[in-house]
């Protein structure tokens, strides 16, 4: 058995031999071919100098132009890795244009009283301020003395039905014939009606213009919204050993599918002041991640349009959710609303917790709040004067039955304009397409070496074709199989390979 299989072996290697001397006698003439080919190819290719160096006779010439090649190639070869390194650093450019127009949509206003309660509305009135902070800390950092926690424990001891949203709501600033004496919409009149009650830090507030009315557009500049306020100083007070020591409006512009955001950005108009506001449109467009920040596909759940600061509290209302079981009345959300003790032991450290953490972060592409894509903003310019001369002061004191004293202590006039019909547009731009990187590369292949797509092609098939016939002869001269008996007792002689090739 062991003689039959070497005498297989031996006879199918013979076989194996004599196809692989066949084929090297076809395919030679082949090999011999390729290197005309090579020689044609240098001398037809769209390659500009490579046929310098193969057409000519002069080993200086040639030496030259190989140079010349070189010294190209490596040129416009650092030009197109710059090019491609430019291209993914994602550069931007930011352009501003100036639009003017016939018509323009007016802001939301936002105003509240920096006077928060009534004075007879709770005999121990720091207690109710402590608790509105303690409620607004979600809104605004705001850190609590450890000496009012006693006063705190004694007031939630005695009043477990408390509510502090109904006690705002009830006796907070309130809107009305009798707080707005004046309102004036290019020469419409308004009323308390056209305002909607809202939240913020400083308690009651009311937005004129908000989102659930049709936008009001205008079309001259100059005029705009007029109001005079009587902020009742004798009705409400502030608790000056926290910190409340003004008294006059506050006010927001904002967009109107925003909500209204106090932190930084209110306006303040003193009593007895006349302020007079000019505003201009700022469109900012922002381009989406890598060459922006934004991400144009994150949704809302309970705002039409993004922004971040109501990605922000969404994103607050639903850590606290989690974490305490219900959810605040300043936040958005339909969960079960928190009462006060909730407030105090569960949501007001959340809050904190949440700022520690960074689990609502804002800025970048990856945090949880990215910038806007689209925002628009309402920059300012306030100029102030007293209220009234001598014959407004007696006017008003007859027409309200109010001293002079009064009028100079509780009246604020408040004037919001467009300066003109105009509107910046601040847009972010990719500074480098995917087009103008082909052309960028074409441009230097064409500049410095001549070549085109055409070209391109040309050298892939050169490769391609010179690749498979190298792989085809190095398949034909392979070693032979491993034997099982001495490698030199069949290995064929100089006269077989010459006989099998003449067989074949």
């Amino acid at each position: 058995m062991d003689q039959l299989g070497r005498f297989i072996q031996s006879d199918a290697k013979g076989i194996l031999e004599k196809i692989r001397l066949c084929l090297i006698k076809k395919l030679m003439p082949h090999f011999e071919d390729r290197r005309k080919y090579h020689d044609e190819f240098a001398s037809s290719t769209s390659f500009h100098g490579l046929q310098n160096i193969v057409k000519t006779r002069s080993k200086t010439r040639k030496v030259l132009w190989l140079l010349v090649l070189a010294g190209c190639l490596a040129v416009v070869i650092w030009q197109i890795c710059s090019r491609f390194i430019y291209y993914f650093s994602w550069p931007t450019t930011t352009t501003m244009v100036v639009q003017y127009v016939e018509e323009i949509q007016f802001p939301a206003v936002t105003f509240c009283n920096l006077n928060r309660f009534q004075a007879h509305a709770v005999s121990n009135l720091k207690i109710i301020f402590l608790i509105w902070n303690i409620v607004s800390a979600i809104l605004q950092k705001f850190v609590m003395e450890d000496k009012y926690s006693q006063e705190l424990n004694d007031f939630f001891a005695g009043h477990q039905n408390f509510s502090i949203k109904e006690f705002t709501r009830k006796n907070g600033f309130y809107l009305n014939s009798s707080t707005l004496l004046e309102c004036d919409f290019f020469g419409k009149p308004c009323y308390p009606q056209d305002f909607e009650h809202v939240f913020t830090e400083y308690g009651n507030c009311f937005t004129f213009n908000h989102n659930d009315l049709s936008a009001r557009r205008v079309s001259l500049s100059g005029r705009g919204l007029h109001l005079l306020f009587d902020v009742q100083q004798d009705q409400f007070t502030d608790e000056p050993a926290l910190g409340y020591t003004d008294a006059g409006i506050t006010f927001v512009i904002h967009s109107p599918q925003e909500l209204p955001r106090f932190d930084g950005l209110g306006l303040l108009t003193p009593v007895g002041s006349h302020a007079q506001v000019a505003i201009h449109q700022l469109k900012s467009i922002i381009q989406e991640y890598p060459w922006g920040e934004c991400k144009p596909d994150i949704k809302l759940q309970y705002h039409k349009i993004y922004s971040t600061n109501g990605c922000l509290l969404e994103c607050k209302a639903r850590y606290i959710q989690d974490w305490c079981g219900c959810l605040p009345f300043i936040l958005p959300g339909n969960g079960t609303e928190c009462d006060l003790l909730k407030f105090y032991k569960c949501v007001y450290p959340a809050v904190y917790d949440i700022e520690i953490k960074g689990l609502c972060t804002v800025g970048t592409h990856n945090s949880t709040c990215p910038a806007p894509c689209e925002e628009t903003d309402y920059p300012t310019t306030v100029t102030y004067s007293s209220f009234g001369g001598e014959k407004a002061i007696k006017y008003f004191s007859e027409k309200l039955k109010k001293s002079p004293e009064y009028i100079r202590q509780n009246l604020v006039r408040i004037e919001i304009k467009y300066h003109d019909l105009s509107y910046k547009i601040t847009q972010q731009q990719k500074a480098l397409t995917i087009s103008e990187l082909l052309a960028d590369v074409g441009g230097q292949l064409g500049l410095f070496c001549g070549a085109s797509m055409i070209t391109i092609i040309e050298l892939l098939e050169y490769i391609f074709t010179n690749f498979c016939w190298m792989c085809i002869f190095l398949l034909l001269k392979a070693p032979e199989m491993p034997q099982w008996n001495n490698p030199s007792q069949n290995q064929p002689t100089h006269k077989e390979k010459k006989r099998g090739i003449q067989e074949c």
